[in-house]
């Protein structure tokens, strides 16, 4: 079975006789379309050619009815509805272009110890694209991208497994223990969750993701840990740390960033809490825009 052929027309031939019908007079088309008399005519004569009728009739001077033909009249509806249709296909693309900003929302941690430098070299490469990343908790994060699109997507580590969210793993980051340099923790050989159940322990707060790996590495050996204060973020225990106020049990990055420059030492606990693992949540089914798969990609995930 052939293709089928369709007759060369171009927008700026539909568009002259357009306007010609809504102007009445070659001179008056071609002033509204910025092009010459003779440059109006050529286009009309193309666009006769290629459909094989003649469109409008060819004396001089303004009419007081309209210039086109009976086929000029049967033309004319579809006429426009091709320039506006290509309207709308040009501006189907300028307004893909044009929108050139993706909204994250993530964890502070993350926010403040990965993202910021992300994003930092993301606008280097990318001057056009506008990263904005709002602060919420892992539950926080999960609601609010199965409770409206105000977010592209969410980088965080899940609380728990969504059926409205897709997870793709980005990084994990092991646990270790802060404490003010020259704590007696600190000179221990190994460091177990033996060793800290006693200790004036500075915990996440109640239903985030840290809190619930630590505490479910305590009960797994049968430990019940002496919880002396809570807090919402990991800068917030550090401060405390710092403070005498406790010791800290946080996963670090392996940038650094969380104690570099602090009055705490940290030692690892190894893999005896089970790791932290982050990544990006993606609405099921959901096509990211171009500038959101462009950001995905810098991050380290394939577009979707």
């Amino acid at each position: 079975m052939s293709a089928p052929t369709f007759p060369s027309l171009s927008t700026d031939q539909l568009a002259a006789f357009v306007e010609l019908a809504r102007q009445g007079s070659l001179r008056t088309a071609a002033e509204s379309l910025f092009i010459t008399e003779q440059g109006i005519r050529s286009r009309l004569i193309a666009l006769e050619e290629r459909l094989g009728v003649e469109l409008y009739r060819k004396s001089r001077g303004m009419r007081k009815t309209t210039p086109l033909t009976a086929q000029g009249k049967r033309l004319l509806p579809h006429a426009i509805a091709f320039l506006e249709r290509a309207t709308e296909l040009r501006d189907l693309f300028e307004a893909e272009e044009a929108a050139q900003e993706v909204d994250v929302v993530a964890s502070q941690y993350l926010i403040a110890y990965s993202l910021i430098d992300v994003v930092r070299r993301f606008h280097a490469e990318n001057p056009l694209i506008h990263v904005r990343l709002s602060s919420r908790t892992e539950l926080e994060i999960e609601e609010a991208l199965r409770g409206s699109l105000e977010f592209h997507f969410g980088v965080a580590a899940p609380y728990e497994s969504s059926p409205d969210l897709e997870y793709h793993h980005l990084f994990a980051m092991d646990w270790s223990v802060i404490a003010p340099p020259g704590h007696p923790l600190l000179m221990r050989r190994r460091l177990r969750l033996a060793d800290l159940q006693k200790q004036p322990l500075i915990f996440y707060e109640r239903g985030s993701t840290g809190r619930q790996h630590v505490v479910e590495a305590f009960q797994h050996l049968g430990l019940v840990p002496h919880v002396e204060l809570e807090a919402t973020n990991t800068d917030l225990i550090v401060r405390m740390v710092e403070a005498g106020l406790g010791i800290g049990i946080v996963p670090l990055h392996e940038s650094g960033e969380v104690t570099r420059g602090r009055k705490v030492e940290a030692r690892s606990l190894g893999k005896q809490v089970r790791p932290i693992f982050s990544g990006v949540l993606l609405r099921k089914g959901e096509s990211v825009s171009r500038a959101s798969a462009t950001f995905l990609k810098f991050l380290g995930l394939a577009s979707k």
